[in-house]
């Protein structure tokens, strides 16, 4: 679980980084990246061999220190995303006098941690002696910067929350339920801090559902943010699935058609075999293909039906339509007369996009099963 969250973080990570380096100047995602940089930064240190590697070379506690200073950090950014998103001016100031405290607080933790033996900080939160003075500010500064933060932002995702519509809507109430019980959880050990500093004991089980649900709460945010891109990402695959597969249901009308117009074949865009798999081009390639299926149905027309015959019959069905497509294809280059206009075949009863697909689909498969 450790390895796929970090995994994902990087990924995350590099993606930002990709859309910042095209658009340098947009504050909102300048503050996304920073946000998931610094996340991405300060999970490793939280994980034993990457705190016990630091610790080696710098001494005991660096680890600890620069994870929560990346954490500070990390909230932080997250907060500026909101001010940069919303408020304009009044926002860049803002961020602005919270970077100010952001700074002071790890500047304070920073301090605190230097002023004490290195092998204090061998121990975590649990096992650490909060009756030293600068122990309990490391952690309880900390922690009540942390409430502060991710209180402030939960509130902001609430607020947008209520604007928004399903599936943004439902994400992002995850990702302000997460961040509000991360805020609390936050709160929570800011008390554990203040009973343990002057004397009193905390009962490990209590300390270890406060940590419980910070996990939680930390995931719940992570599947909220998360949750419309991903959903975006699963209706964009199905869609790209189901044109692909209409695309080769196709086949068959379009091949008679083409044999018997090439002139309405359009000129593709690409023919890289990269360009048969890209969403971009799979779209293409099936508006492509009903554009040309539709040409040449019109071209075809005329040649469908007698003179002695009356327009109703062009209303036919898939299977006979595809029987009279065929014979009418076999016999154009034999001089048979075209005694009408051109009419649109295989006119589907509802009026829009996905029913014309249907209609010329039930044709294709007409003629893929009469061949």
């Amino acid at each position: 679980m450790t390895e796929v969250i970090l995994l994902g973080l990087a990924v995350a990570v590099v993606w930002k980084l990709y859309q910042w380096s095209r658009a340098p100047h947009d504050a909102p995602l300048r503050s996304v990246t920073l946000c998931l940089l610094s996340a991405a930064l300060s999970y490793p240190l939280a994980m034993p061999g990457g705190a016990s590697g630091v610790d080696t070379v710098a001494g005991h506690g660096t680890a600890k220190l620069m994870q929560n200073v990346l954490l500070l950090l990390t909230v932080y950014f997250l907060m500026c995303f909101y001010l940069y998103s919303a408020d304009g001016q009044a926002g860049r100031l803002r961020a602005r006098r919270e970077a100010l405290l952001v700074a002071a607080v790890a500047l304070a933790i920073t301090v605190a941690a230097l002023s004490v033996p290195h092998d204090v900080f061998a121990g975590s939160f649990s096992t650490a002696d909060m009756t030293i003075p600068q122990i309990a500010f490391f952690y309880g500064g900390a922690g009540l910067y942390l409430m502060y933060a991710l209180g402030a932002a939960g509130r902001w995702t609430r607020r947008y929350a209520r604007m928004s519509r399903r599936p943004h809507a439902t994400g992002l109430w995850m990702a302000a339920i997460g961040l509000s019980a991360m805020a609390v959880a936050c709160a929570v050990r800011a008390v554990f801090v203040a009973i343990r500093w002057s004397g009193g004991t905390v009962p490990q089980p209590l300390m270890a559902g406060v940590a419980f649900l910070l996990v939680v709460s930390i995931l719940l945010f992570f599947v909220g943010v998360t949750y419309p891109g991903a959903r975006a990402r699963v209706t964009s695959a199905r869609l790209w699935l189901r044109r692909r597969r209409d695309h080769r249901r196709l086949a068959p009308l379009w091949q008679l058609l083409a044999e018997a117009y090439p002139e309405n074949v359009l000129r593709p865009a690409s023919s890289g075999l990269w360009d048969r798999w890209r969403a971009r081009g799979v779209h293409r390639r099936y508006h492509r293909r009903i554009v040309e299926c539709r040409d040449g149905l019109v071209d075809v027309s005329p040649h469908l039906v007698d003179a002695s015959e009356d327009i109703e019959v062009l209303a036919l069905p898939p299977a006979v339509l595809a029987d009279r497509l065929r014979r009418a294809v076999d016999t154009m280059g034999k001089g048979s007369l075209v005694p009408r206009p051109a009419v649109r075949l295989a006119v589907p009863e509802e009026d829009n996009r996905e029913a014309d697909v249907r209609q010329l689909i039930a044709v294709s498969d007409a003629l893929r099963l009469s061949a």
